[in-house]
């Protein structure tokens, strides 16, 4: 495949609550997105303050042949014209996984195409390169509300994992305070909503690791401290505000504080923050600082590619059919709920517990 200047792959992913479809072309190098569907299921889970696993699954199942015939139809393309199918095959909720990647093993058997299992978190190291030319090496934030690392990207499938949340990750800290403060799901952009009319040095929160050598992070005792002032007294409407914008202060430190220590032992000049906690305009602040400061440009996806999209699986497809970097058995592929980006290294120093199914982060 590598000769192949151009290809164009249909994308699927539904490792969380996101059922979508994109068809993008690869040629050159270069991306073009020729469609892209994202059916969210907000609504679906809004009454839960979170992601219901089982809720999720059944609705990835109801929807996600509609959505792939949207994407295509969209194109303009019949599936003749599809050089493969990619589809995430984890990490993420197995429920949702096996939907869209049953969904792609069907269409690639049915239409005699390549299919493409995709690790989803290297659809979002990917990522940036949908929008704008981003070339390797470049220093990787991955946030958001299943994942918090750092990851040197050298090249397609060359991954160093420099630090993790040893508990919690960004996104779910903010989901968690918004739960406790009743503002509503998603909780991230209702964090920031709340965050704008409030004081950020009103409340003194922990910022946990800070003192410690290392990249990894934590975000439990934030979580923990916020939830006492919240158990402490009614909180008035201002004190709501503070708080949320003292708490988002506090992970905004630590994530920037993190990434000029990485910045400082990294040889590129590209910091990259990607994931759906990469929408948030005061972290986005603190890391374009942190890049300045070390003469390097911070490159973050467009909004609508932070979040899960099945542009960037399209994407992370593409690029491996390009380089023939499928594996030889990829229709035997079995749906992953864990797959490290660097496996190697969260085999030799997981994060936490590993459980029977292998290392988490």
């Amino acid at each position: 495949m590598s000769g192949m200047t151009r290809l164009t792959i249909l994308g699927i992913e539904t490792s969380c609550d996101e059922t979508a479809a994109a068809v993008l072309r690869l040629e050159d190098g270069k991306a073009t997105i020729l469609s892209e569907i994202v059916r969210s299921q907000v609504e679906d889970h809004a009454p839960y303050g979170g992601v219901v696993p089982e809720i999720a699954a059944r609705a990835h199942a109801d929807i996600a042949d509609r959505v792939v015939a949207t994407a295509l139809d969209e194109s303009g393309l019949s599936l003749d014209e599809i050089d493969g199918i990619a589809a995430t095959s984890g990490p993420g909720l197995i429920g949702g996984v096996m939907v869209g990647m049953m969904t792609g093993k069907a269409m690639a058997l049915a239409s005699g195409k390549p299919f493409i299992p995709v690790n989803h978190l290297e659809g979002h190291a990917l990522s940036p390169r949908l929008a704008e030319d981003c070339p390797f090496p470049y220093l990787l934030l991955l946030v958001s509300g299943g994942h918090c690392q750092f990851i040197e990207v050298r090249g397609l499938g060359d991954y160093t994992r420099l630090g993790t949340t040893i508990d919690d990750a960004a996104g779910e800290a903010f989901d968690k305070l918004a739960k406790l403060l009743h503002l509503g799901f998603p909780g991230g952009p209702a964090v920031e909503r709340t965050a704008k009319s409030g004081d950020p040095t009103r409340y003194k929160l922990p910022r946990p690791l800070l003192d410690r050598p290392g990249l990894d992070m934590s975000f439990a005792g934030l979580k923990t401290a916020a939830a006492r002032i919240i158990e402490a007294g009614e909180l008035s409407e201002q004190d709501t505000a503070d708080l949320c914008a003292s708490y988002q202060a506090a992970i905004a430190d630590c994530l920037s504080a993190r990434a000029d220590r990485a910045m400082a032992g990294f040889d590129g000049k590209r910091l990259v923050v990607a994931g759906g906690v990469a929408a948030n305009g005061a972290i986005r602040t603190a890391l374009n600082d942190v890049a300045a400061s070390h003469g390097a440009t911070l490159i973050a996806p467009p909004l609508r590619h932070c979040t899960d999209n099945a542009a960037m699986i399209a994407l992370a497809g593409a690029e491996r059919l390009a380089a023939g970097a499928v594996p030889d058995n990829a229709m035997a592929f079995a749906a992953r709920p864990r797959w490290p980006l660097d496996e190697a290294r969260a085999l030799a120093d997981p994060a936490y517990g590993g459980g029977k199914r292998g290392a988490k982060a």
